[in-house]
């Protein structure tokens, strides 16, 4: 939920963070810039917002932000901001204000993200944008009934209108929890492809590694400090893909599960790459 100033900030830092480990990671701005990293043997890093609070009243933020590598941004966190609700809140849907910065996002190459977005804000973000919008990393409520899980009816519609479904890992929104295994998030995987196909999937892991209570806290208050607007409990991601390093298990375990190479290859990444190209307008 930070501004402008303290998101410059942030990205200053995060910048000075990547230069220090460049034997790690590079910097990701074009498609062609992941297929690099890939290459290098690196982890290429994208820049994204799980607010668009960052872009304050300002329109011409978009462009500054994607001219510093922002290629997503969430159009809101959880609550409500300028451009429209999100998932714990009454939803009036998209503001006049938030169709005016869909329409920059499109011009300058942003993708919009409704993963915390209210049902009514996401429906018209799908519909108003020209170009492919996502839940980044979200999990289905045939599954398991949460305010941050999206319906059958809302992951048809997303895929319906050319959008891109991320499955996310995290525990308190799978059914069995902190019990889960990596079967229990192939099962997620699947359930999603059911409905979306094998060509709007992808992996959004929502991975907090390294991340302590406060940094939970500071996410469940509304604004980081406000009002409590939900309880995680304990954080434990899936059996088999507990961090960054277990991740060849997931293409072990899709393929186990009987998925060919050709669809495992879309699911791990693939997808994600077609879509970036088609919003970045490469």
């Amino acid at each position: 939920g930070e501004g402008f100033q303290a998101t410059i900030n942030s990205i200053c830092s995060s910048q000075k963070l990547m230069r220090e480990n460049s034997d790690l990671v590079m910097p990701v701005h074009t498609t062609a810039d992941i297929r690099k990293a890939k290459e290098l043997g690196k982890t290429g890093i994208l820049f994204g917002f799980q607010n668009a609070h960052a872009y304050e009243d300002q329109i011409g933020y978009v462009e500054i932000f994607k001219q510093l590598g922002v290629g997503i941004v969430q159009m809101c966190y959880n609550t409500q901001n300028l451009v429209g609700t999100g998932c714990y809140e009454r939803d009036g849907g998209l503001s006049g204000f938030g169709r005016e910065i869909v329409a920059e996002m499109n011009r300058v190459g942003v993708m919009c993200d409704l993963s915390h977005v209210g049902s009514k804000t996401s429906e018209e973000v799908i519909l108003e944008s020209k170009k492919p919008v996502c839940y980044s990393h979200c999990l289905p409520s045939g599954l398991k009934e949460h305010p941050r899980n999206k319906s059958d009816a809302e992951l048809k519609f997303i895929a319906d209108h050319g959008g891109f479904v991320g499955v996310t890992m995290f525990a308190p929104f799978l059914a069995k929890g902190i019990d889960s295994t990596i079967d229990d998030y192939a099962e997620a995987i699947e359930y999603v492809m059911n409905i979306v196909g094998e060509d709007a999937i992808g992996i959004g892991t929502d991975f907090t590694q390294g991340h302590g209570q406060e940094f939970f806290e500071y996410l469940t208050h509304d604004k980081g400090y406000a009002r409590r607007l939900t309880s995680f409990g304990k954080i434990i991601n899936p059996l088999g893909i507990r961090t960054v390093g277990e991740f060849p298990n997931l293409t072990e375990t899709l393929l186990k599960r009987g998925h060919s190479e050709r669809v495992v290859r879309k699911i791990m990444g693939e997808n994600w790459v077609n879509v970036l190209a088609d919003v970045w307008g490469e």
